[in-house]
């Protein structure tokens, strides 16, 4: 994820709200209890498609149905991810990056001699440690161009053998149930900080753009499945999903339903921008440049979609979805999200 940096926290609004209102405490008490509800529901999601990938390895070199089914059952793991990222990975950063760390993440961790065994559950590990192994055979030429310049690279490949079989589904596949399973096991109102949580949604929308802008190097996130269009998508609506349990108290705030307006509006303009049939971010232009774009590769769709998503959520832009996410933080009492 995008390094985030929040500010010192800023003093929480008088709790009164007006004849009859809520104060700030039970809207706290009321948000706490329906993010808890809301994110159970991906969790358990999550925790049966880790489930459904590990039944669906076999204990011997896969063929091309079983390979099939385990990347169907991925990408549940996916939506279910993509759904609850924002609001959970600053709460419980470890199991964050235990789950959906990156291949060049857990490179810089290790070392020159990298993760010796893709299988074995050590190392390289998490979703995008089972995608590197399931999707092998598809990885684009970028991606290679990129991770073999990586210390520790080595090409990724599918178990040759009935033993590295074997070694995915206990190993592997094993470990990100494990994983999944504590973060499930965390997951109790008591260990829910909403003002993170918000925070959090904040950076999940900022790091749109960089999603979008690493595609270009080949260093976006789902790059072996190539599937970033489809992660921005979930992104996008677990953060609607999740923000929606703070709507009643920010309409509370003076100023509070101007501003949701605004965040509604946006968050449609994104779902408009992620929309159509394809998984896959439009094809980059050969002569693309994120820090001066052409005219001419701005008219291309990936262009056009690289523009969009960085208005929509440029921090230092009035009127953006970032912008007033990080408005309705000020109403509530929370950090706001800074970027570094």
């Amino acid at each position: 994820m995008t390094t985030l940096r929040i500010l010192s926290s800023l003093p929480v609004l008088a709790a009164a709200c007006g004849d009859g209102g809520k104060s700030d405490a039970e809207f706290r008490t009321e948000v706490t209890t329906a993010m808890h509800t809301s994110i159970a529901t991906d969790l358990a999601d999550l925790t049966a498609a880790a489930r459904e990938l590990q039944a669906a390895a076999p204990a011997h070199v896969w063929t091309s149905d079983e390979l099939a089914a385990m990347k169907t059952a991925w990408r549940k793991t996916r939506v279910a991810y993509e759904h609850i990222e924002g609001a959970l990975a600053p709460i419980f950063p470890d199991v964050d990056f235990a789950i959906d760390a990156r291949y060049d993440d857990y490179l810089s961790e290790l070392g020159p001699t990298g993760d010796v065994d893709p299988f074995d559950g050590e190392g390289v590990t998490g979703m995008h440690g089972i995608e590197r192994i399931l999707f092998a055979a598809e990885i684009r030429a970028e991606v290679v161009a990129f991770e073999s310049t990586l210390p520790g690279y080595k090409a990724a490949a599918v178990p040759a053998s009935d033993a590295e079989a074997m070694a995915f589904r206990t190993g592997i596949a094993q470990r990100l149930i494990d994983d999944v399973d504590e973060l499930q096991r965390q997951w109790q109102p008591a260990n829910i900080d909403i003002g993170a949580a918000y925070v959090g949604l904040v950076g999940l929308m900022n790091e749109q753009k960089e999603k979008v802008d690493l595609a270009a190097t080949g260093e976006e996130e789902s790059r072996y499945a190539n599937i970033t269009l489809f992660d921005l998508r979930n992104n996008r609506e677990g953060t609607a999903l999740v923000y929606a349990v703070f709507r009643a108290w920010i309409s509370s705030k003076d100023g509070g339903v101007a501003s949701d307006d605004v965040i509604q509006g946006k968050l449609d303009q994104l779902e408009l921008a992620y929309a159509g049939t394809s998984d896959a971010l439009p094809p980059v232009p050969a002569t693309w440049s994120s820090d001066m774009p052409s005219a001419a590769d701005l008219a291309t769709p990936f262009g056009m979609l690289w523009k969009q998503v960085h208005e929509e959520v440029d921090p230092n832009a009035e009127g953006s979805l970032v912008f007033e996410m990080n408005r309705v933080a000020i109403l509530l009492g929370f950090p706001e999200f800074v970027e570094e």
